[in-house]
């Protein structure tokens, strides 16, 4: 399919992990409404339709609030995840102070001491919209239950760097 030169500069602005899935999408698109050359108009309209609920004000200009959760990579070979997920849906204990217009969009471990991925992951999350960062129980006890984290603070202050607001805690 033919992309007028201005689609080819719109598409540039898919981040390039997805570019090759969003220009499928866009032709798919296309073809469904028997246009033979792809204009900024149908990958703009092919975007709002994958991407309507992504960064988007709701009525009335409240925000939905974007938060991540950081897993100890260790402590994730035998917890599922279950006593964050519970905490974050029925907003108790360091999910208190969240509304209903607060959605998780990450939930991933830290990649193994010293917490290698989690710079890369949360940078990612910035283009979705993320505003916070919870540091999983997991990572903040100090008691026998949980191995001690000793780059929480090292991966604290990275989050921190990115503009990305950080709790400490989700269910304990």
């Amino acid at each position: 399919m033919e992309w007028t030169k201005e689609a080819l500069t719109e598409l540039e602005q898919v981040p390039r992990f997805v570019r090759h899935m969003a220009k499928k999408a866009v032709e798919k698109a296309a073809k469904e409404e028997g246009i033979d050359s792809v204009t900024p108009e149908i990958v703009l309209k092919t975007k709002e339709k994958y991407f309507s609920l992504v960064g988007k004000e709701k009525e009335g200009g409240s925000r939905t609030t974007k938060l991540a959760v950081v897993r100890c990579h260790t402590v994730a070979e035998v917890c599922p995840g279950v006593g964050c997920l519970k905490a974050f849906t029925h907003r108790k204990l360091n999910f208190s102070e969240y509304g209903p217009d607060t959605e998780i969009i990450g939930f991933f471990t830290c990649g193994g001491c010293s917490g290698r991925r989690v710079s890369r992951l949360v940078e990612k999350l910035l283009d979705h919209g993320l505003d916070v960062v919870h540091l999983s129980s997991c990572m903040c006890m100090d008691d026998d239950d949980y191995p001690r984290c000793p780059f929480k603070t090292q991966i604290k202050k990275a989050i921190e760097a990115k503009g990305v607001k950080v709790v400490e805690g989700t269910h304990h």
